[in-house]
């Protein structure tokens, strides 16, 4: 696939908008049309075949994100992708969104290396896909956005190995912070849970992707483990 796609972003916060905008530079193959800021604009935008993929955000000062969904596959069914970027990321939203099938959804915050990866993916994707075909989320991804805790990950993936109980993974995963680091000891007395438990719950949860581990160096001594809750998103890049 040789031809830019040519992507409109919709975002009510004009900060944001100028770092996707930024972001999108650096993702190749694809082309900023317009950059706007309200849903009636968006909507009004995308609705031009020019437009090949909407960078959409769900809450606009005008009406949802949702509606500019409805209004454009009245419009042009499924002549345009939309792709979520947002942090909106309850149940109810997210259902409306996968409903009118969304080519993906991204949770901010994220680095720009996530969004390239996923913009990359999504470039390859379309160009594997007949034209105009309704595409949607896989299950897994839906169960990690809709409930991105390890619950969801033992439904996707089947029953949790030996040792590892779900009760117990959930009180651990609740007592770390998305954006803190924090120790396993800090983690132990939070939880109740023995540091032994603790550190081979962490470390399944590393495994999987839902927790980030940093290490924090002093004056002297061995460098001390930090861990972080990893807030979850649909893109799997």
């Amino acid at each position: 696939m040789t031809d830019s796609i040519r992507t409109l972003l919709v975002d009510d916060d004009p900060a944001v908008l100028r770092l996707h905008t930024a972001y999108l530079r650096d993702a190749a193959g694809f082309e900023l049309v317009a950059a706007v800021r309200t849903g009636a604009e968006g909507a009004r935008l995308a609705a031009d075949t020019s437009v090949d993929l909407v960078l959409l955000d769900m809450n606009l000062p005008d009406f949802s994100g949702i509606e500019v969904l409805h209004r454009l596959r009245l419009v042009r069914e499924w002549g345009v992708d939309v792709m979520v970027i947002s942090s909106a990321r309850d149940g109810f939203t997210v259902r409306q969104a996968l409903a009118a099938n969304v080519v993906g959804y991204l949770v901010k915050p994220f680095t720009k290396e996530a969004f390239v990866a996923r913009l990359t993916q999504y470039r390859r994707e379309r160009g594997e896909r007949l034209p105009e075909t309704p595409v949607g989320l896989a299950q897994g991804e839906i169960d990690r956005l809709v409930d991105p805790t390890p619950g969801a990950l033992s439904a996707q993936d089947g029953a949790l190995p030996k040792g590892i109980a779900e009760t117990t993974l959930q009180t651990i995963l609740e007592a770390l912070h998305p954006t803190t680091p924090v120790t396993a000891h800090a983690v132990a007395e939070a939880s109740g849970a023995s540091r032994a438990t603790v550190r081979r719950y962490l470390a399944y949860l590393a495994d999987h992707g839902y927790v980030a581990v940093s290490h924090r160096y002093g004056a002297r001594g061995r460098p001390e483990v930090l861990y972080r809750r990893v807030v979850v998103s649909a893109s799997p890049g």
